[in-house]
């Protein structure tokens, strides 16, 4: 199998000072084949379907951020569900999740559409990314409770190796990003060596995050590389290996 990359979590379409054909052929020279984009809210839904139907290597995941939890409506749930079932380059449901870190005045609403959405995932039968901020315990135990079967990625992991061991037990993958190659992310450093290159996964989360060295620009999927050397770095291995564990990870939970 060829090595190359997946961006397995990048917001190209809030990139604004980067036109999309750009952004997409740089990370292709970079050896970023394939990109995923994931939803922040509905109205971002059809843009995303837009750049997806227009390239043939990206996809997207639908999905309502929990921050935005409050613009959920009864109509969000069947737009999703239709939405995904009428298009193949719907791989996900995300981001999806819980951010206790900006306002925790809504925390029981944005658990409420978390569990919607995990279940919007079962019941198509897709994997769901998610985003989980000074929220560990009550996301890994929303879905451990109410995942029945899904793939599980924890998108931009922040949690500690102790609680990253309890998420692989518990089946899930962690995907690390720019952040793995700050020089204080000591946390996330021994993550990287701790964790099973079977159960890891690279994004950028693009715009944000940008790696070293090119922290201050806006960050795109053409640095995946440099998130990729940092972890082989770590670990002692080849930039190859990591690319193609993580490559055939992303390949699999999300079959592209």
């Amino acid at each position: 199998m060829e090595n190359y990359f997946i961006d397995t979590h990048s917001h190209i379409d809030m990139i604004d000072d980067i036109d999309i054909e750009t952004i997409i052929s740089s990370a292709a020279e970079n050896g970023v084949k394939k990109i995923i984009i994931p939803s922040a809210d509905e109205s971002s839904f059809e843009p995303v379907l837009e750049i997806c139907a227009k390239y043939d290597n990206v996809f997207c995941m639908l999905g309502v951020f929990p921050q935005e939890a409050k613009k959920w409506n009864d109509k969000t749930a069947d737009n999703i569900i239709n939405l995904a079932k009428d298009n193949n380059k719907v791989v996900g449901i995300g981001e999806i999740g819980l951010d206790y870190y900006w306002d925790t005045s809504f925390t029981d609403l944005q658990k409420e559409i978390f569990i919607k959405q995990i279940e919007i995932a079962n019941e198509l039968e897709l994997p769901f990314a998610v985003h989980d901020r000074e929220a560990h315990k009550d996301t890994f135990d929303l879905i451990t409770k109410y995942n029945k079967g899904s793939d599980v990625l924890l998108h931009c992991f922040s949690g500690s190796t102790e609680f990253a061991r309890e998420c692989i037990k518990a089946g899930f993958y962690l995907a690390l990003g720019g952040v793995i190659t700050f020089k204080n992310a000591k946390k996330m450093k021994e993550v990287a060596v701790d964790i099973p290159l079977e159960r890891l996964m690279l994004e950028t989360d693009a715009p944000y995050l940008t790696p070293v060295p090119h922290r201050g620009k806006t960050n795109e999927p053409k640095y995946i590389p440099l998130i990729a050397q940092e972890i082989a770095n770590l670990r002692g291995v080849s930039i190859e290996e990591i690319a193609k564990q993580t490559t055939q990870n992303a390949e699999k939970v999300f079959k592209i």
